[in-house]
This record gives structure tokens, C-alpha cells and sequence, in this order.
């Protein structure tokens, strides 16, 4: 048995006797436990303790970062059953997500034995209503067997539809429509009940009716989505008061563990089944709900007390996490909050260092600036694991990236891909290695059809028939291919223009800077439309990436430069078994807790976002305040925060503000440093670094460099050429893509083709021939798709 296990239960005892109950009255609860029970309560606090013992009525367990909240629900829940105050199966205890639920069920387990496998109604959302959906689906339309789909489902279903209807899919993509179906769903709004604001919002005032026909489709196929678990089972609660009833009369209690994370769906199915006996305790800090963009809402937790009037509010403030810096610090920032129901966290703990505040010159001094102190950090022996960058944005992450890979410090992305691993940041090196290397075919392959074309596999699979036979790359196939009758006209008119384009840009390499080449490939090929026509969060996340990487392209004189800087951070891959910086976003760290936590980029505009302000105004800045809270509520020892004075936005250096957030920070649990002054120093120590940025890895990490695999040396031995080969003139009949025509075919020769059959070759003009086909008529191919007859 573990050691955690063995002090759970030497302070909560398993009690045997409890899995040994009674068969269950539908109407009575079962009395309680005789005898005297040891003292399993002594681990608690006072207001921990209340909660535990609180067992009639509503209630509100307010509890703050770090004041051991789930230790509390999980002994309530296992004070219920100890008491007999209820049945296993007559508990719902409710979780976020399958992790949650299932710590819980090990939690109860080590307090009350075997009885938790008799809690069917402990778990997430989704699955309790799956379950209750399945007794009762003939209510909605499906029968019990039916299919739950997933995210690829849903949007070729939609995808189908639109096209069914003949809709522009390219100006009102699936992936929109999903994103406001799952908002409506989140809502509680079924088709009938959208207003001419939210019908507007889908094909100039069809939302509602693609709606309508997307719910028809999933009764008929007998499916539905995440969407509807709850959503159709609140609308039976509605329609068939007996099966509400029935519910009402089964959960005696109900528990909600992160109560302020709930959607109005979510609330509205909780709120109907505890109507009757209220007998309701949610747990949740107001303080911490961060996840509005997919649905929460705040005012659901701030109501409890109106919806549940004589409601207990108990107040976890105990914090067995952070410093009294830390927790001051926090608590100050938050109380600027107008929309809260307001508690202090405190702590035994003594000591502990002030926040610091430091203001640096720019971005890459921000990254260097945490690099040293993690590095100093580690010398004097904390692990890296203990060691957290926490950002507002995903974008962030690329500096940090590029300077551990410098100076040989392991990391880790958690939550998401590294930056140069992402879909978007991979399709984006794509075209620029093509336009610097026309022969990458595994970069054709990538690009050909995104975004969407309209090229399919087909066209693919006659481009490496072509490309095998004649030895030739993809592109070069391509220029060929589409001078031929080889492929149907939409096709071939699309491979042309793609064609023309690179043409293009490969001219516009001797013109434009890398950052403008990549700016201009990214809105002539519509990647960077289709990504806006999506209007979706995470559209705007990967627009977000690329716009950092065309700022990160502004530091580099030539498009090979670029790339082989990317070769390298790409190729260097840390040993598994190390420890490694994380570094995550401040939304995927919620519920997460390290001995120092850097956070960078607190300046106006990055955070709170920008964009955030702009579409939900004090409402959204109140949740960029609780964001900047849970942040600094996730450091345990230590906390640092960073703004930078300039920012690179689009070429041009711009003044950045610091975040109104650092100026909200009591003065008493902060101490400031700035390093601008330095900046004229620190700029020069940035181009020099540039000109080689592993320069000091072998000198400064003699061991970490060894690490570096035969890749790297091969990157490194063979450098990009920065002045890219031109793969054609201007013309259709360029020089360098004439091929040699074969011996064996001449003109008059008789020939079969796959497509059009037999003919007489007419005129040759390299590998191309004018073909008097008996069928098809006359056509121009190429004589690799030809055999003699």
C-alpha cells in the first residue's frame, strides 16, 4: 500500500460495516450508523468540517485556491454514507471531466470500502445524462441503442447538409456552423428557440433552419452529439413532469464539484433535479471561472443563494498551498472584481518571498531573462519539473522554445503542441520550403490542397505517376501536367494557378523579406481566409500562431536562414527521461500547482487580451482579472512576473504598456526591477546572438549539447542555400523544365491510353504528345501515361 493511501486511511479509517446495507426504501432514507466512529474528522479545519456536516439544505462551499476542497467533498460524501443519510445509488455527485471523477471514486473508496462500486451516479456531465438519456430516448425521438458521435462526425454530417442545400461552404464553413450548434446546445436553446440575432448568425439567417435540419438528421440515423446529452434530457424534464419526479424522488443529495465552470444547460438540468428535497452542495470559487468561451458563466454560482433561498455559504479561506506574499498578492489583485461574493485566503505558512515585477526591453529579453533564472534555479538543485511558464496565449510559447533550445534547457509544451509542431505553423514552413526548394515533395504533398482546392487524391496519384516515371519532383510534375489533357478542366485550371503562384513567390524571394514573402503566401493562397471564415476560438488561436511566426521571421535576413533555424529547434528532441520546464497556457494550468511559476507578457493588449476586452467589455475583464489570479495562485514558493517594453508587431516596433493588472498588485507583497536601461546594450547582444544562435550551447552546455542527435549535425553541415534556384522563367516553355521525349514512341506510332484509349500520335514536343485519339478526339498528354499498342 502507498504512503498516501496509508495516511488516507489512518486519518478516515474504512468502516466494513458500510458496504453491508439493508435493501433500500423508495421513500425512507436508512437510519444511521451505531456505534462510536473514530475520529476521521480531525484532518479537517473548522470550515471544512461544517461542510462535512452540513447535511440538510443547500449548500455553498466557497473554497479558494488551495484550501482543500476536494478533501472536503470527498469526506462529505463519505459522512453521507457512513451516516446512512442515503444509499450509494441515491447520491449524484457530479465532476468536469473523467479524471476528476475517477480520483473521487478512489478518494471514497479509501474512506468507505467496496461501497463506491454501488455509486452508478458519480461522474461527469455527459455521462450521468447518457445514462438517464437511454432509459427514457424513446421520449426524443431515438431508442436506447443509439450512437453518441464525435467531432469529425458532426462536421462531415454538416458538411453534407450544406452542401445539400447549396450553401457556399468556403464563406460559411462546418466548422462555424458546429461552433454555434454546441453554443446553442450549451444554452439550453433548441431550433425553435433562437432569436432573429442568433438565426442571423448562419448563412444570412438560416442558422435556425440548418439546425433543425441537423437534429433531424441525427434522429434518423439514431445519433446525437455531446450537445444533446443534457440538452435532451432537459427538455424531457420539461415535457414529462412524471420522469422529472421520478428523478427528483431518486437523488436525495447531489454534489457538484467546480460549480462556477457550469453552462446554463448544466445549471438548469441541476437546478430542476434538487427542487424538491434541495438537498444540494456545490463546490466551486467564483474567483476562478476562466472558461466563458466555452460556455460557463459566472452567474450561476453568484445566484446560488437566490435560487436556493437560506442557502449555507461556507467559506474555504485556509490555503495549504502558497506564501503569504503570494496569497496577498492575489487577493488584492481580485478584490478589484466588482462580481464576486468575496473571501481572504490566509495561511500558517510564514516567510516566503515577494512577487517580483520585472520590465524588460522586449520579447527575446523576456525569454532570456527566465532562461537565467531557471538555469540558476536548477544549479542550485530545484528540479525542472517544479518549474512553470504559464502564458495568456498560445503564441507565446515560440521565444521561450527558441531560446531553450539555445542554451540546451529541456521543456515541455503541455496542453498543445510546440509552436513549430503545430497544424497551421507546419502548413505555413511548407510553402516556404517549397518556394526555397522546389524538389520537397513531402511540402507539395502537404500544401497541394490546403487549403481546400478541390484537389483530391486522384489528381495526387497521377502526380507521382507522372513524378516516378520522368524522375522528377511534384511541383515540376505539376508544371507539366497541367499543359496536358491529363486531368479533368477544374482540376487542371486549379493545379496551374497554384503553380503560377509559386512562380511567384519563388520570384519574390530576391524582393521581399522573409516576414513579407510569408505574409504575402499566407493571404494569396487563402490559408489565412479560410482560417478567418471559420470564426471560430480556435481560428483565431491559429491565426495568433501565424502571426508570431511572421514576427518571428522579421529577426531573419534571408528565407534560408529561417529555415535552418527551424531545422535545428525542430530536430533537437530532449531525453524522455529528463526533467523539463512545463510551459502552458494559464487556462490548461488551472488546478495545477508549481514551485515557481514565471508568468510573461503582462502588458496591455496581451493581457488581458485585447480581443477579449473588445467582444465582452467589464465582463470580460473581470475574467481576465480571475485568470491573472488563478495564475499567480498556481505558484507555491515563488512567482515572477514580466512585461517587456516593445513589442514587434508586423515589422514596426511598437511601446507596450504594462498590464493594469501590475499596477492592481498591493505594493506591500511586490518588488520591482526594470532592466531598460540597459536596452541599447541588450539590443546589440540580441544581433549577435542571431547571427548564431547555438553559439553558446557546446560552450555553456557542454553535456546537453551531446544530446543533440545526428540530425543536428546534418542540419548544420548542410546549410540552406539562402539564394533559392529559380525553377522556371516566366514563360510556359522554360528551359529548365524541358524534358527529353522517349525513343520508343515517334510520331505516327500507334499508342493506348488509361483515359482515352487508343490514338495515333500526331506531333512530339518533348515529353509531351499531340494525340488523334479513335474515341476521345484529339488530346495533349504525356508520354509517360502512353504505352505503345
Amino acid at each position: 500500500m502507498g504512503k498516501s493511501a496509508l495516511r488516507l486511511r489512518t486519518r478516515f479509517p474504512t468502516c466494513s460495516t458500510v458496504t453491508s446495507f439493508a435493501p433500500p426504501s423508495p421513500h425512507s432514507p436508512p437510519g444511521p450508523l451505531a456505534g462510536n466512529e473514530p475520529d476521521w474528522l480531525s484532518g479537517l479545519n473548522p470550515p471544512q468540517r461544517e461542510a462535512v456536516l452540513t447535511t440538510d439544505g443547500p449548500v455553498l462551499m466557497l473554497a479558494g485556491a488551495g484550501t482543500g476542497k476536494t478533501a472536503a467533498l470527498t469526506a462529505r460524501l463519505a459522512n453521507l454514507l457512513r451516516q446512512r443519510l442515503a444509499y450509494p445509488s441515491q447520491i449524484l455527485c457530479v465532476t468536469f471531466t473523467n479524471k476528476a471523477a475517477r480520483e473521487m471514486r478512489e478518494r471514497v473508496g479509501h474512506l468507505i470500502g467496496p461501497a463506491v462500486e454501488g455509486m452508478p451516479w458519480l461522474g461527469t456531465f455527459h455521462s450521468i445524462a447518457a445514462k438517464m438519456l437511454r432509459r427514457h430516448a424513446e421520449l426524443v425521438g431515438l431508442t436506447s441503442s443509439f450512437t453518441i458521435i464525435d467531432t469529425d462526425d458532426q462536421l462531415r454530417l454538416l458538411k453534407q447538409l450544406i452542401q445539400a442545400e447549396g450553401v457556399d461552404d468556403k464563406r460559411w464553413p462546418a466548422k462555424q456552423l458546429a461552433g454555434l450548434i454546441d453554443r446553442w446546445k450549451n444554452r439550453g436553446l433548441g431550433p425553435d428557440d433562437l432569436d432573429a440575432g442568433e438565426n442571423e448568425a448562419y448563412a444570412n439567417g438560416r442558422g435556425a433552419h440548418f439546425y433543425r435540419l441537423y437534429q433531424d438528421r441525427l434522429r434518423t440515423i439514431n445519433a446525437c452529439d455531446f450537445g444533446d446529452l443534457l440538452l435532451h434530457i432537459l427538455v424531457i424534464f420539461r415535457q414529462h413532469r412524471d420522469v422529472l419526479e421520478s428523478w427528483q424522488d431518486r437523488f436525495r443529495y447531489i454534489m457538484v464539484d467546480e460549480y462556477q465552470d457550469t453552462n446554463a444547460v448544466q445549471y438548469l438540468w441541476l437546478r430542476l433535479l434538487a427542487q424538491v428535497r434541495k438537498n444540494i452542495c456545490v463546490v466551486g470559487d467564483d474567483d476562478q471561472s476562466i472558461y466563458s468561451w466555452r460556455g460557463a458563466e459566472v452567474a450561476n454560482i453568484l445566484r446560488f443563494e437566490k435560487d436556493f433561498p437560506g442557502a449555507k455559504v461556507i467559506r474555504l479561506e485556509q490555503n495549504y498551498r502558497s506564501t503569504p506574499h503570494i496569497l496577498g498578492a492575489a487577493s488584492g489583485l481580485i478584490a478589484e472584481n466588482a462580481q464576486r461574493l468575496g473571501k481572504q485566503l490566509w495561511t500558517e505558512r510564514d516567510g516566503g518571498d515577494k512577487l517580483r515585477v520585472i520590465g524588460v526591453w522586449d520579447a527575446p529579453e523576456e525569454a532570456r531573462r527566465v532562461g537565467e533564472e531557471i538555469e540558476r534555479l536548477e544549479r542550485e538543485g530545484c528540479p525542472l519539473d517544479r518549474v512553470a511558464i504559464l502564458v495568456r496565449a498560445q503564441f507565446q510559447t515560440r521565444e521561450f522554445e527558441d531560446r531553450f533550445i539555445q542554451i540546451g534547457l529541456a521543456y515541455r509544451i503541455v496542453g498543445g503542441f510546440r509552436f513549430y509542431e503545430r497544424a497551421e505553423i507546419r502548413d505555413a514552413l511548407a510553402y516556404l520550403r517549397l518556394v526555397g526548394q522546389p524538389s520537397d515533395d513531402l511540402a507539395f504533398e502537404r500544401i497541394y490542397n490546403t487549403p481546400k482546392r478541390g484537389l483530391g487524391d486522384k489528381t495526387l496519384e497521377k502526380l507521382f505517376r507522372f513524378a516516378r516515371a520522368n524522375q522528377v519532383p511534384l511541383l515540376r510534375a505539376a508544371y507539366d501536367i497541367t499543359d496536358t489533357d491529363e486531368l479533368p478542366a477544374r482540376a487542371r485550371n486549379t493545379l496551374a494557378a497554384l503553380v503560377r503562384d509559386f512562380l511567384r513567390w519563388r520570384e519574390q524571394v530576391a524582393t521581399l523579406s522573409p516576414a513579407e514573402l510569408a505574409r504575402t503566401i499566407l493571404d494569396e493562397s487563402g490559408y489565412t481566409a479560410a482560417l478567418q471564415a471559420e470564426k471560430t476560438a480556435e481560428a483565431n488561436g491559429r491565426l495568433e500562431n501565424l502571426s508570431e511566426l511572421v514576427r518571428a521571421m522579421e529577426e531573419y535576413e534571408t528565407l534560408g536562414d529561417f529555415l535552418e533555424h527551424v531545422s535545428l529547434v525542430m530536430d533537437n528532441e530532449a531525453q524522455a527521461n529528463e526533467d523539463k520546464v512545463t510551459i502552458m497556457t494559464i487556462h490548461a494550468a488551472k488546478g495545477l500547482e508549481f514551485d515557481q511559476v514565471f508568468l510573461p507578457g503582462w502588458e496591455e493588449g496581451v493581457f488581458p487580451s485585447q480581443r477579449a476586452l473588445d467582444e465582452g467589455g467589464l465582463a470580460s475583464l473581470e475574467e481576465e482579472r480571475r485568470l491573472a489570479y488563478v495564475a499567480i495562485t498556481r505558484a507555491r514558493r515563488r512567482c515572477t512576473i514580466l512585461n517587456a517594453a516593445n513589442r514587434r508587431i508586423y515589422g514596426q516596433w511598437t511601446s507596450a504598456i504594462p498590464s493594469r493588472f501590475i499596477e492592481e498588485l498591493p505594493e506591500d507583497h511586490i518588488e520591482r526591477e526594470t532592466t531598460l536601461s540597459g536596452g541599447a546594450s541588450m539590443w546589440r547582444a540580441n544581433w549577435s546572438e542571431a547571427s548564431d544562435p547555438f553559439a553558446d550551447v557546446a560552450r555553456n552546455h557542454p553535456a546537453k549539447a551531446s544530446t543533440r542527435g545526428p540530425g543536428w549535425q546534418r542540419a548544420a553541415a548542410q546549410m540552406f542555400d539562402p539564394k533559392p534556384r529559380k525553377i522556371a522563367e516566366n514563360t510556359r516553355s522554360a528551359a529548365s523544365f524541358a524534358s527529353k521525349p522517349r525513343a520508343d514512341l515517334a510520331v505516327g506510332a500507334r499508342v493506348f491510353h488509361d483515359k482515352f484509349g487508343y490514338g495515333t500520335i500526331s506531333s512530339q514536343e518533348g515529353n509531351k504528345l499531340e494525340i488523334q485519339f479513335d474515341s476521345a478526339g484529339e488530346k495533349r498528354v504525356l508520354d509517360s501515361f502512353v504505352k505503345p499498342a
